[in-house]
């Protein structure tokens, strides 16, 4: 019989690659690798203080201050007075006439929309006042 019998080729196995362990030593050799960079470098740093702004009760609140404030329902409030959306423009121009630095604060409530308070971004850039600031934390309606 030519090429050997059945039985010898039974008992050679294929040679195959194992992808599991593969993968086990890759990821042994990664965590390795980025354990050794981490411990190569020093991470230096120096102890801050940062100033804390505390409020001040007994300073007197700015007359030329603007608080333009926005609620949940989408009206407006001019230093606590309830304005329309149509009399931002004309009384933002009348405020920077009459004020040497005119300066605004945009408030809102915790439930303004954002899109009422783009509004009143834009009117007050299209009325050309450079300082404007936004509340970060909400206040009611009408205060």
């Amino acid at each position: 019989m030519a090429g050997g019998s059945p039985r010898a080729e039974e008992g050679k196995k294929k040679a195959r690659i194992e992808i599991i362990p593969l993968i086990d030593v890759i990821f042994f050799l990664l965590a390795t690798f980025v354990l050794f960079t981490l411990s190569l470098k020093k991470i230096q740093s120096l102890p801050v203080q940062l100033p804390v702004a505390t409020p001040n009760a007994s300073s007197k609140p700015d007359p030329d201050l603007v608080t333009l404030q926005v609620s949940d329902r989408g009206t407006y409030y001019w230093n606590k007075e309830p304005i329309t959306t149509s009399e931002i423009a004309p009384r933002l121009q009348q405020y920077k006439t009459q004020v040497e630095t005119p300066r605004v604060l945009i408030a809102g409530d915790d439930k303004a929309r954002f899109g009422a308070t783009v509004l009143a971004l834009d009117e007050v850039r299209k009325a050309g006042i450079q300082e404007v600031s936004v509340e970060t934390r909400t206040r009611p309606s009408g205060h």
